[in-house]
Order: C-alpha cells, then sequence, then structure tokens
C-alpha cells in the first residue's frame, strides 16, 4: 500500500492519479458553476471545509503545478466573458468590479486534495484514491496472464513452429522462398514477444 506522505510529497506520484478525477464525487459531491467545469476558491474551500485563505495560501507555494492542471486566473476580457457565461458569478451581485477571478477544473481540485494536509475531505479523497491506484495495480500485478500468454507463444513459436519451416525449406521445391519469408516473420514474431516481457519485466523492477 503506498502510504499517504509519499502522495503529498512525490508530485511525479500525483501526476500519475490526477486522471481519476471521479473519485472527488464519491467522497463528497463537487458543486460546479453553471458551465459545469470549474469551481472558484470560495467553493474549493467549501468543498474541503477550510478557510479560503487556507486555499489561496496553499496555490501560492504550488501555483506552477496547480496551473498545469488547470488552475486559471482570470482577467480582464476573459473575466468578464467568465462571468457573463456564468450567472451566480455576474458582477451586480459585487459592490465594485474585481480585477482577477481564480477558478479550478476538477484536476486541479484533485490536486488540491494531494497537497492539503489540514482537510478531513482531503485525506479521504487521498485514502479512496490510493485504494483504487492500489486496486488498479493489483489487477495488473496479480496474475499477469496477458504476460504468461506472451511467454507461451514465444515458447510455441520458437520450439514448433520455427522448427517446422526448417523442415519444411528443406523439403521444399518451388516455394522456398515463400517459406523463408513466413519463417523470419514468426521469428521476428518470437522476438517482439520477448522484448515485451523484458520490458514488463524492468518495469517491474523499477517499480518494486
Amino acid at each position: 500500500m503506498i502510504d499517504e506522505s509519499v502522495l503529498l510529497e512525490s508530485r511525479t506520484l500525483r501526476t500519475s492519479v490526477l486522471d481519476r478525477t471521479e473519485v472527488l464525487d464519491r467522497v463528497k459531491t463537487l458543486s460546479l458553476l453553471p458551465d459545469g467545469l470549474h469551481v472558484t476558491t470560495a467553493m474549493v474551500a467549501t468543498y474541503f471545509g477550510v478557510t479560503v485563505e487556507a486555499v489561496r495560501q496553499l496555490t501560492r507555494r504550488h501555483r506552477e503545478e496547480l496551473a498545469a492542471n488547470g488552475m486559471v486566473v482570470l482577467r480582464g476580457a476573459d473575466l468578464r466573458t467568465f462571468e457573463s457565461d456564468n450567472v451566480s458569478l455576474s458582477l451586480g451581485s459585487y459592490p465594485q468590479a474585481r480585477r482577477s477571478l481564480t477558478v479550478y477544473s476538477r484536476r486541479a481540485v484533485l490536486n488540491i486534495a494531494m497537497l492539503l494536509r489540514d482537510s478531513e475531505v482531503a485525506r479521504q479523497v487521498r485514502a479512496y484514491l490510493l485504494d483504487v491506484e492500489q486496486a488498479s495495480r493489483a489487477r495488473l500485478d496479480g496474475p499477469a496472464l496477458d504476460d504468461r500468454i506472451d511467454q507461451r507463444i514465444a515458447h510455441v513459436l520458437g520450439r514448433t513452429v520455427v522448427p517446422m519451416f526448417n523442415a519444411l525449406i528443406e523439403t521444399s521445391g518451388g516455394h522456398q522462398r515463400e517459406l523463408v519469408a513466413l519463417r523470419d516473420g514468426v521469428r521476428r514474431i518470437e522476438q517482439r514477444l520477448q522484448l515485451h516481457h523484458a520490458r514488463l519485466r524492468r518495469l517491474e523492477g523499477r517499480r518494486g
């Protein structure tokens, strides 16, 4: 099992699971703006049960990472267009027009869940996320059926099919060239399967 502290500290690990945004709604419903794509800083704070300032401090510390995953600061014409498309953010609700607005995609919210330490909801998201990732790895690492099938096919090709072609080539007449081409094709398939098997073993060694 991957420890939660590793997820908090490793950007590489966070990046590897950022596509699992469905985990957010499994822990707690994430309310979105009318565009169905974004949330504001206040909405992020509400979801995680923390203050707006806590979210702002986190975004300042991890601005580059969050920006890469869908956090956007809107200003000027972009801000006016965005607010006109999202009625709940219309400027008529505010005594003064604001100069900027930070919005987050679901991917950015999941990113925050993996960075926010002092939130029970964030901890639940991380725990659920790690459980899903562990289950996914278990399916890949369990019986390794595809790997065994590849090995078996390579074995049959190398020990049975290629020798059969060799025997046919020795006794053939006019079709010798075609048989040689077929045998060489089988050998290439065998080599590719062996290379695939070797790559899987190297990946498993790195992951271990």
